[in-house]
Formats: structure tokens, C-alpha cells, sequence
């Protein structure tokens, strides 16, 4: 009875360090493994569309992931949304004429920013907006203008 004992504790082991491997894998997918820090800096964007835009999505430049959105809100005065950006510490050089666009990446279609630096030799401090802005495309959208130009066309 003692080895079947001892067998019995190893499986019930196993199985647990196999749910907190699963667990573990879950909030990596989720990204909510990456709790909102206080560290480094905000910057807000508005855009005329955010599609599927959430908090936590990525904030890239040049493919590298640099801060996370903190939070996407509804401007009700000039009916746009605002998205407040963390950027990392580190990346303190960002000019102040960068380009902020909505990508989608993977076949899920998360969406995330991508940051495209200018040229000017003014940088974006904590607080700033970054002023030029591209929306989400809308697949809908573009089917229906591509479809209305070529009725309108033909």
C-alpha cells in the first residue's frame, strides 16, 4: 500500500505543476501578465477610430515593443478617442513630430500602436500628445469603397 501511496502523491504533484504551467501560459497569451507599472512616461494620442484598440495592447517602434496602452477613453467633446500611452523610461528621445498608427498583427487580429519617429530635435515629454495620428482600417470600410468605386466605374 505505500508505493501505491507514493505513486498516487506523485501523480497529484504533477498534475498541479501542470495547471500552474497552464496558468502561467494563459496570462503570457492574455497579456495580463504585464501589469500596468508606473514607470516611465505618458503620452495620449486621439484618433478618429481605434477599431479593437484595448489596454495593455503593445506600443512598437521599429518592431520593438517600447511602452503598453494604458487606457482608450471617448472624448465627448470633440467625439474622438483618446488613448493614453506608458512608454517605457529608457525611450526618452521620441520626437515630438512622430507619427502614431493603429496596426493589426497576427491572424487574431490584435491591434497595437506603431510609433514612427520624425525628424525633429524637440523630444515628447510626459503629459504631451502626439499630434499626427492614423486610425484603424476598417476591412468593412475598405470593401465598401472598393466595391462602390468599381460600380461607380464600370
Amino acid at each position: 500500500m505505500g508505493k501505491q501511496r507514493v505513486v498516487e502523491i506523485m501523480v497529484g504533484l504533477f498534475m498541479a505543476a501542470g495547471f500552474v504551467a497552464l496558468f502561467f501560459l494563459a496570462m503570457q497569451v492574455s497579456n495580463l501578465s504585464a501589469a500596468v507599472n508606473s514607470d516611465g512616461y505618458q503620452l495620449s494620442a486621439r484618433f478618429s477610430n481605434v477599431g479593437s484598440l484595448k489596454a495593455r495592447a503593445p506600443v512598437t517602434m521599429a518592431g520593438v515593443r517600447v511602452g503598453r496602452v494604458e487606457r482608450v477613453e471617448f472624448d465627448t467633446q470633440s467625439y474622438e478617442a483618446v488613448v493614453t500611452l506608458r512608454i517605457q523610461a529608457e525611450v526618452d528621445t521620441i520626437p515630438d513630430d512622430t507619427f502614431a498608427n493603429i496596426f493589426t498583427a497576427g491572424l487574431l487580429g490584435e491591434q497595437y500602436i506603431g510609433l514612427e519617429p520624425g525628424g525633429s530635435l524637440d523630444y515628447l515629454r510626459d503629459g504631451d500628445e502626439i499630434a499626427y495620428t492614423q486610425s484603424a482600417l476598417i476591412l468593412e470600410q475598405m470593401i465598401g469603397q472598393f466595391l462602390f468605386s468599381k460600380a461607380g466605374g464600370d
